[in-house]
């Protein structure tokens, strides 16, 4: 019998381990200004949404996406994704953002959220494809001063 993990693994998605933390750390670093710190990711490991995308050269992006209360609902939160640049534009972004949700759905959950840079266009594009609408804007949300554009979208 095929489980979901499996499937997960045969996909080239598979949930983060312990050995992926150095190369996620390294895709962070060169994807964002102000990079999430290493101990933040040690944080989430064994969260089923920590997921990484994996290609022969090594790990080629990553998800983390969770819940957080919302008034006696869970509510997806997309924290972080990131491919490393020179494997942008082959859909593992895409593969990675839906396998997320999927893993968030599968845990009850209806609706996710995320936050995203003003500017980041390509990003924004990626996820109104997946149905992330846009609620709100965030000012001065980072730390540069750029506002952030809250999006939701249903499970």
């Amino acid at each position: 019998m095929t489980t979901a993990a499996d499937r997960v693994e045969h996909a080239g998605i598979r949930q983060a381990r312990r050995g992926d933390l150095l190369d996620v750390f390294r895709i962070e670093k060169e994807s964002f200004a102000q990079p999430w710190p290493f101990s933040a990711f040690e944080q989430h490991l064994g969260d089923p949404g920590f997921l990484v995308a994996e290609e022969r050269a090594g790990v080629a992006g990553f998800v983390v996406a969770d819940t957080i209360p919302n008034h006696g609902r869970p509510l997806g939160h997309v924290k972080d994704i990131a491919v490393h640049p020179d494997a942008r534009g082959q859909g593992i972004g895409r593969s990675l953002l839906s396998r997320g949700l999927g893993v968030l759905n599968a845990q009850g959950v209806r609706s996710a959220k995320l936050e995203v840079r003003r500017s980041n266009e390509p990003a924004i594009s990626l996820y109104r494809e997946l149905d992330f609408e846009y609620l709100r804007t965030l000012p001065r949300y980072y730390s540069d001063g750029e506002d952030a554009f809250v999006m939701i979208a249903r499970l």
